[in-house]
């Protein structure tokens, strides 16, 4: 059997795309493993159709993890039954692939998720920010095989480096479930979902929720700032308009998502990663037919706008933020956006994505 091995630095435990590859190539008849990390909060994962193996690491962050989780990896690929593909998720995993490709003599697929280099984290650490710069300016015009989220993200690799970057979105596996009730809720409920950090906009929601009553604000996830929100809320005695659920498994997620009125997605432009961010949240409101009040950045407006599937805004008063907010809620309570969000959900699912997937893997040969 065809053997693969996918890693990221992630925990896996709700890296939605990792887990969508691997079942894509356990489908088609390789053995999968999807190798990752474990910290002290990682859940137990097992996954039918694939393998895990995640390392405990001594350094959890700077340098030395970086460079100890890369030549544990490297190790691990070298010394395995020997594989047919290997996948790196993200800049960080690369260098470890890399080697392993050249010195096995095995394809590999470069999956970048985001303009790593451009993320808020690096922006305003300019050493930190050239070392990772240095290792993409080196390995990625070398790589034959890559991918990435959005075609502007792709355009951006391609005129940086002359390397053909094919797009696959993240969207969700096609979702049947049965219709929602609307109006069944005492509260109409507005979602987050995703990672705690700055320039998502949790801050502005927060105070916008002081000029929405009878309204429940829903956020899914950790992250950084994540107590900083939480004392936010508790300064401006919003503790019941506002509920934190912490990290939770897509499956747990996904019926929650359902059940919700409106999905936020109010993404800064805090550097060129985010500015033509389109993030994986956005498909999984559609999938879920929740309309979707996004920020106004080129990727995400786009996939808004042409579906007609919410608002894209740039407003920042949170006076008036409310009030588009209270538009879309009053609007979803009559229907709006159904068959829009019933078209879009059709269209912005895996089972179509996937395909680009697969034939990226028969120019790798190693399918038939």
């Amino acid at each position: 059997m065809k053997r693969a091995f996918i890693s990221v630095i992630n925990d896996l435990a709700t890296d939605q795309r990792v887990a969508r590859v691997a079942k894509l190539l356990a489908a088609q008849g390789f053995e999968v493993t999807c190798i990752g990390r474990r910290l002290k909060q990682s859940p137990d994962l097992s996954f039918s159709s694939f393998g895990i193996r995640r390392y405990r690491m001594l350094f959890t962050r700077g340098p030395f993890f970086y460079a100890c989780f890369n030549l544990r990896l490297l190790l691990s690929l070298l010394f395995s039954q020997r594989p047919a593909l290997l996948i790196a998720n993200d800049l960080d995993t690369l260098p470890a692939n890399f080697f392993a490709s050249r010195i096995r003599r095995i394809p590999l697929i470069y999956d970048s998720h985001e303009l790593f280099t451009q993320v808020p984290e690096l922006i305003h650490r300019k050493r930190v920010q050239r070392f990772w710069k240095g290792i993409e300016s080196w390995l990625v015009p070398k790589l034959r095989y890559a991918l990435t989220v959005n075609y502007s993200i792709a355009t951006i690799y391609r005129r940086l480096y002359g390397t053909p970057f094919r797009v696959v979105r993240n969207v969700p596996e096609k979702l049947d479930h049965p219709p929602r009730t609307l109006g069944e809720e005492e509260r109409q409920v507005i979602i987050y979902q995703g990672a705690l950090n700055v320039g998502r906009g949790l801050e502005l929601m927060i105070d916008v929720m002081e000029y929405l009553e009878d309204v429940l604000f829903v956020v899914v996830g950790t992250g950084d700032i994540e107590q900083a929100l939480k004392a936010r809320v508790e300064q401006k005695q919003l503790g019941d308009r506002i509920e934190f659920t912490g990290r939770m498994l897509p499956e747990e997620l996904m019926p929650i998502t359902c059940q919700a009125d409106l999905g936020i997605s109010l993404e800064e432009d805090l550097g060129l990663s985010y500015r033509y961010s389109l993030p994986n949240k956005l498909f999984d409101y559609i999938q879920c037919q929740v309309p979707v009040l996004c920020s106004a950045l080129p990727e995400m407006s786009r996939i808004v706008e042409t579906y007609g599937i919410g608002i894209a805004t740039g407003e920042k008063n949170t006076e008036k933020l409310a009030s588009i907010i209270r538009y879309m809620l009053k609007e979803r309570s009559g229907g709006a956006w159904r068959e829009a969000l019933l078209k879009a959900a059709s269209e912005l699912c895996w089972e179509k994505e996937s395909k680009i997937y697969l034939e990226l893997l028969k120019d790798c040969r190693v399918l038939g």
